[in-house]
């Protein structure tokens, strides 16, 4: 039913790994692995989006396609909703998928798997979660709790997102994976929106759309893709891309 195009934001202005999208992983940046990954789920063309032309330059000597986007983005939502207008202005992609561009490990299939629930019209956002297996990650508030009901085996519909450690009572905590697929219209009606009260208190964009009634479904995937935030994340990084290749 849908026609997806993954857009990938990507900005250098990381305050623990600077310039961390141009980071070397065997010989490319970071963010052509990215690139690789969300080209590998073969649901529809892939673009970068970033106010950097040095990460244009990168993408486009790779082989792939990216978009100089403005540099006052308060999102990376707004910045791929620039990028989606300036790619595709008669809106002939009805889903806009938004890989982050610090997932340099991110399971192609799991990019594929986003876009399903999409065949529901009832659905207007897709978004993954994995459960929660380290104990102190219950507790960190850096690892954001997605919270749902359950609607089919593997898929919730999204009812909160919480840095606290949530819900409570017996049974699994979930892991919130920062990939989104949006119905076009959603993601317009998204960005029109401003922060809301619970995203302002929490830190957390998706809680805007939940507030504005929205519906999110979440799949569940077996784990967390690897973030790079730091030049520890880098080097695990390396190490699993390694460990792949010689596979």
């Amino acid at each position: 039913m849908s026609d997806p195009l993954i857009l990938i934001p990507a900005r250098m202005t990381a305050t623990r790994l600077p310039g961390k999208p141009l980071a070397d992983i065997h010989g490319e940046a970071m963010i052509v692995h990215v690139w690789r990954r969300a080209m590998e789920a073969g649901i529809g063309p892939v673009a970068v989006a970033t106010d950097e032309a040095r990460i244009v330059e990168v993408i486009e000597k790779a082989g792939g396609r990216a978009v100089l986007t403005r540099d006052d983005h308060p999102s990376g939502s707004d910045r791929i909703k620039e990028a989606a207008d300036i790619l595709d202005p008669q809106g002939r992609h009805d889903v806009i998928v938004n890989v982050q561009g610090d997932l340099p490990t991110i399971d192609p299939r799991v990019i594929a798997a986003s876009v399903g629930p999409l065949s529901d019209s009832a659905v207007d956002i897709v978004t993954l979660a994995a459960i929660i297996t380290r104990e102190d990650e219950k507790t960190e508030p850096s690892v954001v709790k997605a919270i749902g009901s359950e609607i089919a085996p593997g898929r919730m519909r999204a009812l909160y997102f919480t840095r606290a450690t949530a819900p409570g009572g017996e049974g699994p905590l979930y892991h919130h994976i920062g990939l989104y697929a949006y119905r076009r219209k959603a993601l317009d009606r998204f960005v029109s929106l401003p922060p809301s009260a619970l995203e302002r208190r929490e830190r957390l964009e998706q809680l805007r759309a939940i507030e504005d009634g929205m519906r999110i479904d979440i799949i569940v995937v077996d784990d967390v893709p690897l973030g790079v935030d730091t030049p520890h994340d880098l080097d695990r990084a390396r190490a699993i891309l390694s460990a792949r290749a010689g596979a």
